[in-house]
């Protein structure tokens, strides 16, 4: 029996951050049945945060049933939350996805489309008290599952994201393949990641630099 094919749209504006959307990308596209398309309110190239360039596929006004949507986060998330083409697009195809799912900042984004509303959802450290002022339960997990939303906290979390929901969705084996192929083991040679593990001085610091975007 052929698999059931899968639109996967991966939410571009500017300022994004590359990683939250190349990370679940990498993964997600690896699932032979599954699609995937760049989606931005136009198709003109978006600039990520970093200066990363990468070109839309398709638009908002074009997508209008995908089966997974992923948004990421980045610096111009503040913008973002005042994009009515992009947050009523969030709002109107979440009720036909199978998953919404976001990276970082990318949450705030679902809480202003109204997608997190009675939802429990992660976020980046450094903007867990936004979130929380979007009306949002705000959990420190990497990950987290709530109905068909899944939210995932910064960054380098969004693999972790996407390998979670390659598991519910396509199973284990699919995800352990995937993780194989990516060789995705991490060891960092730092042990910062984590606000709980750096030194506070450091901690303050970045706090203060992501808020000030």
């Amino acid at each position: 029996m052929t698999e059931q094919k899968t639109d996967i749209a991966f939410v571009l504006y500017e300022n994004m951050t590359a990683l939250d959307l190349v990370g679940p990308y990498e993964v997600l596209s690896a699932v032979p049945s599954a699609t995937g398309h760049f989606v931005a309110a136009t198709r003109e190239p978006v600039r990520a945060d970093n200066g990363l360039t990468v070109q839309p596929t398709t638009t908002f006004a074009e997508l209008t049933r995908p089966g997974i949507v992923v948004v990421p986060g980045g610096s111009g998330w503040r913008n973002a939350l005042e994009a009515r083409d992009l947050i009523g697009w969030l709002a109107a195809v979440h009720p036909t996805t199978s998953w919404t799912t976001s990276v970082c900042t990318g949450s705030t984004l679902l809480a202003k489309a109204g997608v997190l509303a009675g939802r429990t959802a992660t976020t980046h450290w450094a903007c867990r008290d936004v979130l929380a002022g979007l009306g949002v339960e705000v959990s420190t997990d990497r990950v987290v599952f709530d109905g068909d939303v899944v939210s995932a906290a910064g960054v380098s979390a969004g693999i972790d994201m996407a390998l979670r929901l390659v598991a519910r969705v396509w199973g284990e084996e699919a995800a352990q393949r995937i993780t194989l192929g990516l060789e995705y083991d991490p060891q960092p040679p730092f042990d910062t990641g984590s606000p709980d593990k750096a030194p506070a001085e450091m901690v303050t610091a970045l706090h203060a630099a992501v808020n000030a975007l």
